[in-house]
């Protein structure tokens, strides 16, 4: 196994071509990793109570849209 400090070693000898492949890549496999812990918490139920609510504020009109939101108004 490599160890940590090769392979930062190796990354720094890198293009920026080659960084900017590998950093895809390497978001794809965070990106992943996020939605396989999502799925694996909505299929637990974790998730439910943070449904519920969001729910609840959608029925109670308490929601604003997303551009006010982004845009803090």
């Amino acid at each position: 196994m490599t160890s940590l400090v090769e392979i930062k070693s190796a990354i720094a000898s890198l293009s920026d071509d080659e960084t900017s492949v590998l950093f895809s890549w390497l978001q794809e496999r965070v990106d992943e990793n996020w939605d396989n812990q999502i799925r694996i918490d909505a299929q637990e139920g974790k998730l439910n109570k943070a449904i519920q609510r969001a729910q609840a504020h959608i029925a109670a009109n308490r929601v604003k849209k997303l551009d006010e939101v982004i845009n803090n108004t």
